[in-house]
């Protein structure tokens, strides 16, 4: 039996919703160099309907205004993420709103930079909302006790909590209490970020012992005020073995416990975390001992960070890192002793070195950076900010040094000796940067347009405090920048009307403290730069003003 079916038969029907998010969910993992967020938006204005399944690709949503925003939890239903760090006039009327939408699969809240922490908001929130995981409470202005107490009711699920530098909280009426509480009541929890708070050897003893599945403490800025003690810290550390990432650091005024890493009990301790892959050290005299004794026991650290730290020479950093050749990131901020031939002789053998930081090493020049791109071949992000000065005679002949397309971001900020010949050069050999950051490099001028036509792939262009810049012959589209910093320049309407004619893709616009701009590069800004989310001004109310007259909706500082 044959059956003939005519054109006019043939009934077009339309792809269910569920093929279409897995169309786009192809299209946008597809693409690694794209921009995720500019499909979305893009695919979004095609149709409502490709709205509202668009709307399904939304994870995290930043809320800076409490009015009109309710509407949006009706939208955004899969959000796994959500952060309230803006400013508020009623944060617990926002929290108990936004508990009566359905957020299954909320499980991140931030509620830091606030006065206080919300504790009726927050107490309906967990009630409604189960699902949480991670808690963020930074930066809250008269942080007590009791929000210990609140928190260990709440969220018993937790499994990272940031409770770092709170203020209005040196006395330690009722802290050692509520971190035992908290310790014994949150059994997942994994990762801890107490900076800046006051927390002493009791309530660090209940921490570690308590908290059976913890892997990662960061206590940065300890006070003298604060009661940790060389002793206290090393008792707890003896009691979470499985800990895997320490960072610990204490304030400049802090002198007592300049000889806090150099104890046999504290070297003991830490060389007894068998599973330790990050060790971030700030200010702290460390001697060649404690190096030389991680790396006779073999910690498989794959992050070492030692900032500002002193008491050790190039010896024992050589010894430490001959002993770790899986390190992928390496933090020697302010190690006065490094020069070039050591940076040589270290790159030899940290073939897995994915990011860099020396930074205020002053000893080294431009020649340490060669020898970590030759001898690195994963490196994709290096810091040499305020390192030696350098005077080159050729430029050119730095080519010879090779291009280097797996370098992704370079930050070479308060260089002086950096002109419009050096970072041409640099662009010509790194040409797959996204970061490039130049921030008080003086002598720069006119050099930064020939950058970004050889670099095409920049997002993040940094030049702050670079006051010779012109940008006025950009006479090209640069597509994929995003985030641009002229803050403390000599930008003025000109140049803004420039930039936002090439740049439409731009995210991020901040211009503190730039005094020459006026209404007219404002207009050019809002109407060429129709994708724009956050501008940062500072300096002048007037700026405020010029934005919010045009109807910019969006963020300032």
């Amino acid at each position: 039996m044959q059956t003939n079916i005519t054109s006019q038969q043939i009934v077009a029907e339309p792809l269910p919703d569920d093929c279409w998010e897995s169309i786009f969910r192809f299209v946008i993992n597809d693409d690694d160099d794209c921009n995720n967020n500019n499909y979305l938006n893009s695919l979004s204005l095609v149709s409502k309907r490709f709205l509202s399944i668009i709307d399904r690709f939304r994870f995290s949503l930043i809320v800076y205004h409490e009015l009109s925003c309710c509407h949006l939890f009706k939208r955004f239903t899969n959000l796994n993420s959500l952060n309230l760090t803006g400013n508020y006039i009623d944060l617990d009327n926002l929290l108990i709103e936004i508990s009566r939408f359905p957020l299954k699969q909320l499980t991140s809240l931030n509620l830091s930079n606030q006065p206080t922490i919300p504790t009726i908001g927050l107490r309906t929130f967990s009630q409604k909302i189960t699902t949480l995981t991670s808690l963020t409470c930074s930066n809250i202005c008269r942080f007590n006790s009791t929000y210990l107490f609140l928190i260990a009711e709440c969220f018993p699920l937790l499994e990272e909590l940031d409770l770092s530098y709170p203020s209005g909280c040196r006395f330690y009426t009722g802290y050692p209490d509520g971190i035992e509480v908290l310790s014994l009541a949150l059994i997942k929890l994994r990762k801890v970020d107490l900076s800046g708070f006051p927390i002493g050897n009791q309530s660090l003893f209940h921490l570690f012992k308590n908290c059976k599945y913890l892997e990662e403490v960061v206590i940065f800025w300890c006070d003298r005020y604060d009661e940790i003690t060389k002793e206290g810290l090393a008792f707890a550390l003896s009691e979470r073995p499985t800990l895997k990432s320490l960072s610990f650091s204490i304030t400049p005024s802090n002198l007592e416990y300049s000889g806090l890493f150099c104890t046999s009990h504290f070297i003991n301790s830490l060389v007894s975390l068998k599973g330790l892959t990050c060790l971030v050290l700030h200010r702290l005299k460390i001697s060649d001992r404690l190096l030389y004794s991680i790396a006779k026991e073999g910690l498989p650290l794959t992050r070492l960070v030692l900032r500002y730290c002193t008491g050790h020479s190039y010896d024992g950093i050589f010894c430490l890192l001959w002993n770790s050749q899986c390190l992928q990131h390496l933090d020697l901020h302010k190690t006065d002793f490094l020069n070039d031939q050591h940076v040589v002789e270290l790159s030899s053998f940290l073939g897995d070195l994915v990011s860099i930081n020396l930074t205020i090493c002053r000893k080294l020049t431009y020649l340490a950076l060669f020898a970590l791109l030759k001898n690195c071949p994963s490196l994709s992000e290096i810091k040499l900010e305020r390192i030696g000065s350098a005077v080159v005679e050729n430029y050119d002949s730095l080519v010879e040094f090779g291009v280097y397309p797996q370098l992704k971001s370079l930050y070479l900020g308060q260089n002086s000796w950096l002109n419009d010949e050096s970072i041409i050069m640099f662009a010509s050999v790194f040409p797959n940067l996204q970061m490039f950051d130049l921030n008080y490099c003086c002598n720069i001028s006119e050099g930064i347009c020939q950058v970004l036509t050889k670099c095409s792939k920049i997002k993040h262009l940094n030049l702050a405090g670079c006051s010779k810049v012109k940008m006025h012959q950009m006479n090209f589209a640069v597509p994929k920048l995003e985030v641009l910093n002229l803050s403390d320049t000599e930008v003025d309407d000109e140049s803004l009307c420039v930039i936002s004619k090439n740049c439409c893709g731009l995210l991020q616009l901040l211009l503190k403290y730039c005094n020459g701009i006026t209404e007219k590069g404002v207009k050019h800004v809002v109407e060429n730069c129709t994708q724009l989310r956050e501008v940062v001004v500072e300096g002048s109310d007037k700026y405020r003003e010029l934005f919010s007259r045009f109807g910019y909706p969006y963020h300032f500082h």
